[in-house]
C-alpha cells in the first residue's frame, strides 16, 4: 500500500506552523503508532480513529500503521489532528481512490467522536489565517465554521461526519463552500458614561486616558465610583478595525472563547478578580495559553482592588506594559502572545479607604497607609500614565437631572476625532510613542519645557515619568487643537499623576 499525506496545522502560541500528516500501512502484525512529538490527547486518537471508521462502515487496515507527524521536532497536542489521520488511513489503504491529489492542496482539522461525528477544536480561526497565506481550502467541523470563515480570503468547507468528507473527496457529493454574513460593527449596549453623577475631575481623566490610551490608576474611597468609571471606558473607545478585532478573535479562539458577531470590532474588557494567580493573569501552563492580559489586547484590562492582588502577580505586568506582548517560556516550547492592554486600576487611599474623606472618618496611621500603598512597587507606578483621586459624591450631585451630564456618544466623538488625528500625524496612539516619537513629536514650548524641568526636579520623575507626562500633555494638546505642547497641558498632565503631586504648585 502507498503512503499517503494529508495536510492539517498545529497550534504555537498564536501561529499555526503546518503539519504534514504521514500515513503508512505496511504488512506484518496489527499495530497502530504515532510517532512526531505526539501529546497523550494525540496517542488517544488511535481508539478514536479507529472507532470511528469502524463505526462509519469502513474497513479498519490490519497492517502495520505508522503515523508521522512532520516536523518531528515539533509537539503536537489537541484532537485536531483525528480528521486528517482518518482520512490519511483511508487514502492509503485504498478506500479513497480518487483524493490524492485533492489531499495535497487542501486543510484538514478536527476531532472525531466514536461515531464519527466532527467535534469542536481550539485555534481554528490562527491555523484558517495561515491557511489562506498559503492558499489551501480548510475543512473543519461545522460548529467551527463561522469562525473560520471570518479570513475573507479563506476557502471553508464545513462537514458534520466523516462520511461527508469521505464523500466530498470520492466525488459522489461535493461540499459547497460555507457562506457566512460578514460580520458587521458590534451593536452591544455598553453602560453610559451619562450615568456617572458629579467626578468632573474624573470623567476628564478618562477622556484623557481614552484618547490617548494611556493606563490609569483611580484612587478614592469606597462608593466613590471608581469601577462605574472604568465599566464606561470601553463605551467612549473608537470601535476596533477589522485587522485588530482579527487579533482579539484569534486569541479568544486559541483560549477556547469563539468570538460572537455581536461581540465583533468591540473592545474587549477582562476585569479579573484579585485572588488571580500570575499563570491566570500572562498566560502560561504546560502547553502555554493566554492569559487575561492577552485576552485584553486592544481593550481594557481592569484591575479593581489593586493592593489585594499578590505582589508578584502585579509584577509580571511590568514587561508587557512597556513591550505590548508576551512570551512564555517552558522547558519544550516557548510562545508569544500580543498583550498590547490599556491598564486601568482602582484603589482605596488606605485600608480602611476614607482617608481624605471630608467626614474625617479614616483612623488609619501613616505607617499602616504606607503599608498598604507599598503593595504595590513604585516601578509598576511608574509605568501608570495617570493617577486620579476620586472623591466621595456630593449629595447635590446625586440628585442632578440625568439630562445635565454628557452621554458616551458625546465623549466618543471627541475621543475618536483625537485618535484620528494622533493616527494621521505618527501612525500609533501617544501612549504608544517611543523615546524617538516623543522627542519628534511631543516638544513643548520653552515656557512648558520650564515648568517640566522644576517639577522634575522637585517630584524626582524618573526618565520613565518624564516621557509619560510629555505623552498625556500631548494628548491633551490634541484634544484641545493645539499644535504645540504648551504650560497649560504640562500643569494639567502633572496634575494628573497624584501620586508624584507633591511639590507641584512650587514648580509651577
Amino acid at each position: 500500500m502507498a503512503i499517503a499525506t494529508v495536510l492539517s496545522r498545529e497550534q504555537r502560541g498564536i501561529d499555526a506552523p503546518q503539519v504534514r500528516v504521514e500515513v503508512d500501512i505496511g504488512s506484518g502484525l496489527p499495530t497502530f503508532n504515532i510517532v512526531g512529538l505526539p501529546e497523550a490527547v494525540v496517542k488517544e486518537s488511535k481508539d478514536r480513529v479507529r472507532a470511528a471508521l469502524t463505526n462509519s462502515d469502513f474497513q479498519f487496515p490490519s497492517g502495520r500503521i505508522t503515523v508521522n507527524l512532520a516536523p518531528a521536532d515539533l509537539p503536537k497536542e489537541g484532537g485536531r489532528f483525528d480528521l486528517p489521520i482518518a482520512i490519511g488511513i483511508l487514502s492509503a489503504s485504498g478506500q479513497l481512490t480518487d483524493a490524492r491529489s485533492e489531499l495535497q492542496e487542501c486543510e484538514l482539522y478536527g476531532e472525531l467522536s466514536l461515531s464519527g461525528e466532527l467535534r469542536s477544536m481550539k485555534g481554528v480561526l490562527p491555523a484558517a489565517l495561515a491557511a489562506s497565506v498559503a492558499r489551501h481550502p480548510v475543512i473543519v467541523p461545522h460548529i467551527n465554521a463561522a469562525e473560520a470563515a471570518l479570513v475573507r480570503d479563506c476557502e471553508v468547507i464545513a462537514a458534520r461526519h466523516i462520511l461527508e468528507v469521505c464523500a466530498h473527496f470520492d466525488g459522489a457529493d461535493r461540499l459547497g463552500l460555507y457562506r457566512a454574513e460578514p460580520p458587521t460593527i458590534a451593536r452591544t449596549v455598553l453602560p453610559d458614561l451619562g450615568d456617572v453623577r458629579g467626578q468632573p475631575h474624573a470623567r476628564r481623566a478618562l477622556e484623557i486616558a481614552a484618547a490617548g490610551q494611556h493606563s490609569l490608576l483611580l484612587i478614592g474611597s469606597p462608593g466613590a465610583g471608581k469601577s462605574m468609571l472604568a465599566q464606561r471606558l470601553p463605551g467612549i473607545m473608537p470601535p476596533m478595525n477589522d485587522a485588530e478585532a482579527m487579533e482579539v478573535a484569534a486569541l479568544r479562539s486559541i483560549a477556547g472563547r469563539p468570538l460572537k458577531p455581536s461581540e465583533w470590532r468591540a473592545r474587549p474588557f477582562r476585569s479579573p478578580h484579585h485572588t488571580a494567580s500570575a499563570v491566570a493573569l500572562v498566560g502560561g501552563g504546560v502547553h502555554p495559553r493566554p492569559g487575561e492580559i492577552s485576552l485584553a489586547h486592544n481593550g481594557v484590562l481592569f484591575l479593581d482592588e489593586l493592593p489585594e492582588f499578590e505582589r508578584h502577580v502585579l509584577e509580571v505586568l511590568r514587561e508587557p506594559l512597556e513591550a505590548g506582548a508576551i512570551t512564555i517560556s517552558r522547558a519544550a516550547r516557548q510562545a508569544e502572545f500580543p498583550a498590547r492592554f490599556q491598564l486601568i486600576a482602582a484603589m482605596n487611599p488606605c485600608p480602611c479607604g476614607y482617608l481624605g474623606d471630608a467626614n474625617d472618618r479614616c483612623h488609619c496611621t501613616g505607617d499602616q497607609v504606607q503599608r498598604y500603598r507599598a503593595r504595590i512597587s513604585g516601578p509598576l507606578l511608574d509605568r501608570l500614565d495617570l493617577h486620579v483621586y476620586v472623591p466621595r459624591v456630593e449629595f447635590k450631585s446625586l440628585r442632578e437631572p440625568s439630562g445635565c451630564r454628557e452621554a458616551s456618544v458625546e465623549v466618543a466623538a471627541r475621543v475618536m476625532r483625537t485618535r484620528e488625528l494622533q493616527i494621521q500625524r505618527q501612525g500609533a496612539c501617544n501612549a504608544h510613542l517611543d523615546n524617538a516619537a516623543v522627542e519628534r513629536y511631543c516638544t513643548p514650548s520653552a515656557a512648558g519645557l520650564g515648568v517640566l524641568e522644576r517639577a522634575m526636579q522637585h517630584l524626582g520623575l524618573s526618565a520613565r515619568g518624564y516621557h509619560r507626562v510629555l505623552k498625556v500633555a500631548r494628548t491633551i494638546a490634541d484634544m484641545s487643537g493645539g499644535p504645540q505642547i504648551e504650560v497649560g497641558h504640562i500643569t494639567e498632565a502633572l496634575a494628573l499623576r497624584s501620586l508624584d503631586r507633591q511639590g507641584v504648585a512650587r514648580a509651577v
